[in-house]
């Protein structure tokens, strides 16, 4: 008689057990956020601190491309971004990369799997801040950046090292705590 009776705690003992550890993770997690420890878009990026990997991309409508060399040639640092005419957080993004290219950092985007078409209407509508643009119609390219979504950009430093990484959307937030100051690392 007291097999069952033990069964029965234990099959409502271990799901409670198991709520209340993921609550204090959960609460846990949400305590790094707020002061600012924890950062869900920030991730380690396996190419921050070595050369981009070797790539060939063709340009866009008219656009020249570019591959690994164009960005180890560089003499002053280049914003790489990864971004796509579907993308919805792209749009949200488009009117501070144009005002990053204003300020004078040379920004190179990499359409991912877009087809000419959308994108062309894509830069119409929401402006173009590329100073190239070229199409990974495939995704390998993106692959081997290490890319997981769009948009994700890379500040790639003068001989072509990849210098900061954001998956996500670049936001004025992101531009001043982190984009800026790795510039100024730069210089």
């Amino acid at each position: 008689m007291d097999t069952p009776r033990v069964s029965r705690r234990l099959m409502l003992g271990i799901p409670l057990a198991a709520v209340a550890v993921g609550g204090i993770g959960f609460y846990a997690l949400l305590e790094r956020m707020r002061s600012g420890a924890y950062n869900p878009q920030e991730f380690n990026n396996p190419l921050v601190g070595h050369e981009v990997p070797d790539f060939t991309l063709l340009g866009v409508d008219g656009n020249q491309g570019f591959d690994r060399a164009a960005l180890i040639a560089r003499k002053r640092p280049v914003l790489v971004n990864f971004f796509a005419s579907w993308c919805i957080p792209c749009v949200g993004e488009a009117p501070y990369l144009r005002a990053i290219a204003k300020s004078g950092l040379d920004i190179w985007g990499i359409a991912y799997q877009d087809k000419p078409g959308p994108l062309a209407l894509y830069l119409a509508k929401y402006g173009n801040p590329y100073r190239r643009i070229a199409a990974d119609l495939s995704g390998r390219v993106a692959i081997n950046w290490g890319v997981y979504g769009v948009p994700e950009s890379f500040l790639i430093a003068p001989g072509g090292m990849v210098r900061w990484h954001i998956a996500g959307p670049l936001v004025p937030e992101i531009i001043e705590s982190q984009l800026k100051p790795a510039l100024r690392r730069l210089s």
